[in-house]
């Protein structure tokens, strides 16, 4: 196999660095799914770049080898009703930390997609563990010792994270394919608002969906759309 130009493995020497980054900020639906990972010295793969910038052939291609691979992994996810609460910004980053939380091996040091993050202040009073496979046992960050423990972790932001360092990659392939899962899932309970395509975000399917037969527990009602206001007021 070629190698091509690759992304940088870490940016510190000699610590464990875990690369975080979120799916489904923009939607008007649906939760925001957030994913941490580290992964192993010298891992390299051709295809891994910014999940936006790779097909949905090579997201599921590299998802599994990922899973397979890393060190430690973890996928979360923030709810509709939850985004409401704390609002897009917070859920993105709580998301995180949850994440960051439920890996199996704690990391030194976190690499952050994007330029906004700031230590998990702790229980929003909605933490109900929305990742679909998680059990009560697998919510540490309604533990306020492990909240504090891990906000202490030291972390970096980097503006195009996933473009520059694997473990970001890595962390938005897994963040994206999760959230794009789901989003089929719920398209079964919920077929007339095309989310097998659109994922819930603002297309004029979507929106024309929203018009004809309202909204679903799973909207943002937060969000405000111009072509929705004179449903909405």
């Amino acid at each position: 196999m070629q190698r091509k130009i690759s992304l940088l493995e870490h940016l510190n020497d000699g610590i464990l660095e875990a690369g975080c980054d979120e799916a489904g900020r923009g939607p008007l639906a649906g939760p925001v799914f957030a994913a941490a990972v580290i992964l192993p010295e010298g891992f390299f793969h051709p295809l891994l770049n910014d999940s936006k910038k790779m097909t949905a052939k090579a997201r599921d291609i590299l998802r599994p080898i990922i899973e397979k691979e890393a060190v430690a992994y973890a996928v979360e996810a923030v709810s509709a009703r939850e985004i409401d609460t704390i609002n897009i910004l917070n859920a993105s980053i709580a998301g995180m930390w949850r994440a960051v939380m439920r890996l199996s091996v704690r990391p030194e040091f976190l690499l952050v997609d994007g330029n906004r993050f700031r230590p998990y202040t702790g229980i929003s009073g909605m933490e109900e563990g929305l990742n679909p496979d998680s059990r009560a046992g697998e919510r540490p960050w309604t533990d306020r010792n492990i909240v504090l423990e891990y906000s202490r972790i030291p972390y970096q932001c980097i503006v195009k994270g996933d473009g520059k360092y694997a473990p970001v990659a890595a962390a938005s392939v897994l963040a994206k394919t999760y959230r794009d899962e789901y989003m089929r899932r719920l398209a079964l309970e919920y077929p007339q608002y095309g989310w097998e395509r659109n994922m819930g975000y603002p297309t004029r399917e979507h929106i024309e969906a929203i018009r004809e037969y309202g909204f679903t527990p799973h909207h943002r009602m937060s969000f405000h759309v111009k072509e929705l206001e004179p449903t909405l007021f």
